[in-house]
């Protein structure tokens, strides 16, 4: 009621509810908490993987996923607190971006809002916060960035960091142990890509059977599809016309319409229409003289007889991403009507060599020499789906991490030395200011410095005697240190060789820390009420 007395207008529904102050603050806290909580146990090199299970009827069979990419855990996630959909959100934003550090990203905001709640339970107001914090991001990025080094792309020195960068993204994964191996692998594929950051250059194949070390970088390009019967199966100095154009036409198909003859040579009579129709569209095909159709859509009989006729191999019912992979490859365009042959040297695609090959027990198609050679495969071997899979996501998440490193090639030390670092500048930084804004810098310097706990306690070792030998070894002048998982203890990165994307550290840090400040502002929830269904 209002000092007169007079009750106050509603004026939300009867089921919306609200939350204001504290109670909409801390509803916020603890959603985004327990999103980090929840992914913290997989961060470094010795953490932990979860078990992804659907549930629900019909879905007991579904098959199940085993990983410890941050990304895919987060996104398999439903979730109704808002503030944990925002670290979601940024997981994602994260691996769409440079491919790695989903899992920094979401632990860094769910550190810094467990050092905000502390502040605000100290009555200081979330503006002091946020300013204390902006500040803080500030000092860290430029730390990060003076830090940083860069050599020439060209050089054997970069080659060396992208290996390292690899063999350090690997060490989290689930090919540590062959680490070696897959980082030669991967880097070899990006560099083919001549600085590129198209990945569709590069194919990946998941073959179950054999062991992971059985998985091999091919040179070309590999469709899942075979060559159709009749054809030749070994092609030199291939022309490819790519199309997505309807082929089955030789068939009748009249749906929803009634057609009265009164003889069978009448329904002859309209094949003949169906076939003569066909064939034209065959003749305009061949007017281009390619030796190789792939056709996105079904390609019936009658066609592919004329075009096998022809001395033309058909490839038919190739999946979409295939074709784009091979269109981009060769060089070709994806046609869907054939009027103007005199384009023919610019939509056709070339390739040196076309054949049909088998990996394990199935047979595939080997595009070699393409037009544009930056193209090739990288085909995964695996006892089970469930590796493959994980196999696939830490291969993924390799390539986007070195094609960021290829496009910024700036490298900063691993093993905890950059948080730990922007964690210094920060508390040097705090000692200059004034006022509240101090407190909420050195939260800031705390959050940074949970990311090498963590990464000490996932691997059962002491992080408190751990991170104060670290803080040590910086104080001494020896910025190249940093966490060694393998035996617990304080070692040289640059004798270690780990090496980690400045960039992908840098992305991590911005998109924590927005995300922080976007929930540390809420001061109100409000939930709609459910929309009702009108009987009619």
């Amino acid at each position: 009621m209002d000092i007169v007395g007079n009750v106050l207008p509603q004026v939300l529904k009867d089921e919306a509810t609200e939350d204001k102050g504290e109670m909409a603050r801390l509803q916020s806290f603890v959603g985004a908490i327990a999103v980090a909580d929840l992914v913290k146990t997989t961060l470094g090199p010795k953490g932990m993987d979860k078990i992804l299970k659907p549930t629900g009827p019909g879905q007991e069979m579904t098959h199940i996923t085993v990983t410890n990419d941050g990304a895919t855990i987060l996104k398999s996630m439903y979730v109704e607190n808002p503030a944990a959909k925002i670290l979601i959100e940024i997981s994602k934003t994260q691996d769409e971006e440079v491919g790695d550090g989903t899992t920094t990203v979401a632990v860094l905001a769910g550190e810094l809002l467990r050092e905000g709640e502390k502040l605000i339970q100290k009555r200081i107001h979330p503006q002091h916060v946020i300013a204390g914090w902006r500040i803080a991001r500030d000092v860290a990025l430029k730390r990060l960035r003076d830090i940083s080094t860069e050599n020439d792309i060209e050089s054997q020195e970069f080659h060396n960091d992208l290996i390292k960068i690899a063999r350090t993204t690997l060490s989290s994964k689930l090919i540590t142990t062959d680490r070696d191996y897959f980082a030669d692998l991967c880097v070899k594929a990006v560099l083919r890509l001549k600085g590129s950051s198209n990945l569709d250059y590069i194919q990946i194949i998941k073959l179950p059977g054999g062991t992971i070390r059985d998985s091999y970088l091919d040179d070309g390009f590999i469709l899942k599809k075979q060559i159709t019967i009749g054809c030749k199966r070994r092609i030199e100095n291939a022309k490819i016309l790519v199309a997505n154009t309807a082929m089955d036409y030789d068939k009748i198909k009249i749906y929803g319409t009634k057609v009265k003859v009164n003889s069978m040579d009448k329904v002859a009579e309209i094949e003949a229409a169906e076939k003569e129709k066909m064939k034209h569209k065959v003749d305009k095909i061949l007017k281009f003289q390619p030796t190789i159709f792939i056709n996105r859509q079904l390609i019936y009989n009658y066609p592919e007889q004329l075009l096998a006729d022809s001395g033309i191999t058909v490839i038919e019912h190739a999946d979409f991403e295939g074709m784009e992979r091979v269109a981009a490859a060769t060089g070709a365009e994806i046609l869907s009507t054939f009027d103007a042959p005199e384009r023919r040297d610019q939509v056709l695609g070339h390739c040196d060599l076309i054949e049909e090959i088998m990996i394990g027990e199935e047979k595939m198609i080997k595009f070699t020499g393409c037009k544009k050679n930056e193209a090739c495969t990288i085909v995964l071997r695996g006892s089970s789906i469930h590796i493959l899979d994980e196999v696939d996501r830490s291969i993924h998440d390799v390539l986007c991490v070195l094609i960021t490193t290829v496009k910024n090639r700036r490298v900063v030390w691993g093993g905890g030395n950059s948080e730990m670092q922007m964690a210094a500048a920060c508390e040097e930084e705090a000692k200059k200011v004034q006022g509240k804004q101090a407190l909420a810098i050195e939260a800031y310097a705390r959050a940074l410095r949970q990311i090498p706990t963590i990464i000490c306690d996932n691997g059962g070792y002491d992080s408190a005697e751990l991170i104060q030998n670290f803080k040590v070894e910086l104080q001494k002048g020896n910025l190249s240190y940093g966490l060694n998982m393998n035996d617990g203890t304080v070692g040289d990165m640059k004798e270690l060789g780990i090496k980690e994307c400045m960039r992908v550290k840098e992305q991590a840090v911005m998109a924590a820390s927005e995300a922080a400040e976007l929930i540390m502002r809420v001061d109100d929830i409000v939930k709609c009420a459910p929309r009702k269904r009108e009987r009619a």
